[in-house]
């Protein structure tokens, strides 16, 4: 779909915690790059051109450049799919070109007895088979509240987000548990000797990067000044985002700005000593699902900030980096569905995944010139 924006502003106002900063406009063209996705959870883009899509059914979807669609079904020993559950995030090796190996992450197990995992694939062949490096240690048995959000470091270390499990609140402040942390493991699977609280080689503190999470699905690192911030949902209320240090403890459940779904209050202390405030919290909730760095100058009003898709708000907000407390702002005001993914592609255009049974991946593009063909814009 092709939208000519007019004059419909490309930004509709909205703020979280600060006066509105001055209003970013232009125009933007809409393109629909894939359709009919199932349960489509992340997306990546082909160096070579062209796209990968995760399926949490445990399918791929890649769009090679020429346009054509593959479906490739992989091989994961034990997949969870139920829930919130399945095949979740995707990371390209620095050698896909060559090798076409990927890593993901997934849930493995049952209804009584499930995990978090960490694995490899090449996508070659019929059924590619996924080698699981690292399986979070502490089980759960509800369908929901996995995380799962993968960051590879500049040391070759790797961030993975692990949720609270949703009945497992209270482990969220445990070292003993792996659940409501970000993880932090070597590619093998075992874990750095300079973690914040690594004892011995198979306890569960050992991969602790931080803790006190709730549901973070969104982990991304600023190119320029390094920082790695992290969004995650909070209850009724009290969404997140954070700028993560090792070590620190975020909060959850002994801080919150959310209340329970019955209305219950979940803790009295909105601060607490010890434990990090977030730089910016939604109430009511957005339930942000992903997050990146904008930094291009196809779109120059988007330079310094922040973007953030959205579940049940359905909507793209940018968050500006250079304002004290940061503002959000809502942009791309068409697009009103539930946002899985966003992801800045090598041309400079906004692309983002939609959420649910027939998901889509749409780009956002700049309003071109007459007569210019999108492809020359860059």
């Amino acid at each position: 779909m092709l939208l000519l924006a007019g004059i419909i502003s490309l930004f509709g106002a909205f703020c979280a915690q600060a006066d509105d900063p001055p209003p970013l406009t232009g125009n933007f063209h809409q393109t629909q790059i894939a359709g009919y996705l199932a349960s489509p959870w992340a997306a990546v883009e082909n160096p070579l051109g062209g796209w990968l899509i995760t399926e949490r059914g445990g399918t791929i979807i890649e769009y090679t450049n020429a346009g054509q669609r593959l479906e490739i079904p992989l091989q994961i020993d034990l997949l969870y799919v139920a829930g919130q559950g399945g095949l979740l995030d995707i990371v390209l090796a620095d050698d896909f070109t060559e090798t076409r190996r990927v890593y993901l992450s997934f849930s493995v197990g049952d209804d009584s007895e499930n995990y978090l995992a960490f694995g490899t694939a090449k996508l070659v062949g019929d059924k590619p088979e996924v080698q699981r490096l690292f399986t979070v240690k502490t089980a759960k048995d509800t369908p929901v509240h996995f995380g799962g959000r993968l960051l590879k470091l500049a040391d070759g270390t790797w961030l993975m987000t692990s949720g609270d499990g949703f009945d497992y609140r209270e482990q969220a402040q445990q070292k003993s548990s792996m659940l409501g942390k970000v993880l932090r493991f070597n590619e093998d699977g075992s874990a750095p000797l300079n973690n914040p609280f690594y004892t011995t080689p198979d306890a569960p503190q050992s991969y602790i990067y931080t803790l006190g999470h709730r549901n973070p699905q969104g982990l991304v690192q600023d190119p320029e000044s390094g920082t790695i911030w992290l969004n995650e949902h909070g209850p009724d209320g009290g969404d997140e985002i954070n700028a993560l240090e090792a070590g620190n403890n975020y909060g959850w459940p002994v801080v919150t700005l959310g209340m329970d779904y019955s209305g219950a209050k979940i803790s009295p202390f909105t601060h607490y000593d010890g434990m990090v405030d977030p730089v910016l919290n939604w109430t009511p909730s957005i339930a942000p699902s992903s997050v990146v760095v904008y930094q291009d100058s196809a779109f120059p009003e988007l330079a310094n900030h922040l973007l953030v898709s959205s579940l049940k708000d359905q909507a793209l907000y940018a968050v500006a980096l250079d304002q004290n407390p940061m503002s959000t702002m809502q942009i791309f005001a068409t697009i009103n569905e539930r946002l899985r993914d966003v992801i800045v592609g090598r041309d400079g255009s906004v692309y983002v995944l939609t959420d649910g049974e027939r998901g889509r991946l749409m780009r956002f593009s700049p309003l071109r010139a007459e007569n210019v063909p999108e492809h020359s814009l860059r």
